[in-house]
């Protein structure tokens, strides 16, 4: 296609580019790729409902040839189906305001391209086009979109005008566990007489193309993070909804995520002050149970309100199902993690810089030593740590019954806090017998929730340091969320530690949040930044993982999702041989 671009129509090597890839996905891809390009997270029959009610209908790319009618001409010239260039309001409009440049001075059309092949129904290349000749003040922005690609994006459109419809699609793509888009803008053209909503992701790499049964596996482009869903008719209702969760300004944008601690505090302050517990009521009633400031209080709701964790109906709050783990009383409360973000872990973060300049944890920094020794000298403290883990026991759920247990019969878990993951261990296979390796403070915790289990008779505690040395004996290792307390220099240690107890062929289970390698935002790249914060730890790949197993002389064999973005790693040691390989880069 290279030869459509010389001469005349003036673009320039990345908008033929551009062009390129987007006239080559619309011709491999369809509907399913597109959702697995941008909505990894959408489960099968989600993403077989989306693709009922949607199609792929374009591809898209902005570029900036010296005239739009030469680059028709010589579009056309080439055997390309090129339709009359029609005016782009959205797209000009969105310019606009992201150069600072009135909309009248941005001559933006749409012009949409298709191989002749494909006739008028398939998907189509659309082109915005902003000419851009020799020497023009517009040359910045030329420069600058193209190496950004804001606009380039992919899109679906919608076979219904039913609201109901639409809405259900928008909160789809916007759910933080399935979709995980953003809404970025949109309008009403119209000339098309659509409505026209945009999306982004944070994701990039190469889809799969799984979920509707015919897809190809095509790649995109890593730029293609942008999904327009175009409805046709009006519809002012769904756009002013999304537009109310858009923030176009990259000041507003980025003022709103500096806010963030805003919000850490003010879960924080409602669960201290127990107001979750005392909804739904009265602003006025809230007040004189909680003995606070009437006015105070009111601000803080209307703040949890803006945030989704609360909603009113006049003076009178309740909880959102957002908020409602706030509750003491709620299965798995997120109550004391509340407390436990808006303090301990708060405090430390004001000494990220400091992390990030040595590489070395931000909590010592700030409390004069590392977390868990701090645990230990405040058993308050220790008791909502506890407390906050215990919230994260959904992951645990799935375990047992993914693990290959074989003809175990006894595991043995080492570092397992308070036996929570040990204890589904013996109740889904009351043959098994547990070990428990944890600190001796810990283990006094430990008895008490093993007791309340039933399974404290089938389980053997053991105080040690597994940095050191593990028990012998076991079938079954576990580490559960502790490989991402440590550096890879100590994992090593600790997984050596572990290989010389392991019989070859017995079998370690690890639980830990795996970085994504797409680039997707899951919960483990927040959490990579808090340990390296919290205890100068990390979180890591699935592939960085398998490297230091290896290194250790176990085989990563399988990986399992688990709840709240966690994953079951099971590795088996290898038979006796040579010595381990030197430790592996990180």
């Amino acid at each position: 296609m290279a030869a459509i671009f010389e001469g005349a129509a003036g673009l320039d090597q990345a908008d033929r580019a551009a062009f390129d890839e987007a006239l080559a996905f619309t011709r491999r891809a369809d509907t399913g790729d597109v959702l697995a390009r941008l909505l990894p997270g959408l489960d099968e029959q989600r993403r077989i409902s989306v693709a009922s009610h949607c199609a792929l209908v374009h591809a898209a790319a902005l570029v900036f040839p010296a005239s739009c009618g030469q680059l028709v001409a010589r579009l056309r010239e080439a055997g390309l189906t090129v339709a009359e260039p029609v005016p782009s309001v959205v797209v000009r409009d969105r310019l606009a305001a992201r150069h600072r440049v009135p909309a009248g001075e941005l001559d933006v059309t749409i012009v949409h391209v298709r191989l002749p092949s494909d006739g008028e129904s398939g998907p189509a290349v659309e082109l915005f086009v902003l000419p851009v000749p020799p020497g023009s003040p517009l040359t910045r922005i030329a420069e600058r979109e193209r190496a950004e690609r804001d606009e380039s994006h992919l899109a679906l459109g919608v076979g219904t005008q039913d609201a109901v419809v639409v809405a259900g699609l928008c909160a789809l793509l916007t759910d933080a566990d399935q979709g995980g888009l953003t809404p970025d803008g949109g309008g009403h053209n119209a000339i098309e007489d659509c409505t026209v909503l945009y999306f982004r992701s944070t994701g990039t790499g190469t889809g799969t193309g799984a979920g509707t049964g015919n897809s190809t596996g095509a790649a995109y482009p890593d730029h293609h993070r942008r999904l327009e869903l175009r409805v046709p008719g009006r519809h002012p209702e769904a756009l002013a909804a999304h537009l109310s969760h858009t923030t176009d300004e990259p000041v507003k944008r980025l003022q709103r995520l500096m806010t963030g601690a805003w919000t850490t505090q003010a879960i924080a302050a409602a669960a201290e002050l127990g107001l979750p517990d005392r909804l739904p009521a009265r602003a006025d009633e809230l007040a004189e149970q909680l003995a606070v400031d009437p006015d105070a209080l009111a601000r803080l709701l209307r703040y949890l309100a803006a945030v989704g964790v609360v909603t009113s109906q006049g003076d009178r709050y309740t909880l959102t199902a957002t908020g409602e783990p706030l509750r003491r009383a709620a299965e798995y409360s997120l109550h004391p993690v509340a407390q436990l973000y808006g303090g301990l872990f708060y405090e430390s973060f004001g000494a990220l810089a400091h992390a990030v300049r040595t590489g070395r944890e931000g909590f010592a920094e700030v409390f004069g030593q590392g977390l868990f020794g701090h645990l230990a000298e405040h058993p308050d403290l220790a008791a909502v740590f506890d407390a906050a883990m215990a919230a994260s026991t959904p992951m645990f759920e799935p375990v047992p019954a993914l693990a290959d247990l074989g003809d175990a019969r006894v595991v043995v878990d080492i570092a397992g806090g308070n036996g929570a993951l040990l204890a589904r261990f013996l109740h889904h296979d009351p043959g098994l017998r547990g070990v428990l390796v944890e600190q001796a403070h810990v283990l006094e915790r430990a008895r008490t929730n093993l007791a309340d289990a039933g399974c404290a008779d089938r389980c053997e505690l053991v105080a040690g340091d597994f940095t050191s040395g593990v028990p012998a004996d076991g079938d079954v290792y576990l580490l559960s969320r502790v490989l991402h307390d440590w550096d890879d220099e100590q994992c090593l240690v600790i997984l050596r530690n572990c290989a010389a107890s392991v019989r070859p062929g017995g079998r370690l289970l690890i639980v830990e949040r795996l970085l994504p390698e797409d680039g997707r935002a899951t919960m483990a790249v927040a959490w990579d930044l808090h340990m390296l914060v919290t205890m100068g730890g990390r979180e890591r790949t699935a592939e960085h993982y398998g490297r230091l197993l290896a290194a250790a002389g176990f085989d990563l064999v399988s990986v399992h999702g688990l709840p709240l973005d966690g994953s079951l790693m099971q590795a088996v040691r290898r038979p006796a041989g040579p010595a381990d390989p030197p430790p592996v880069d990180a």
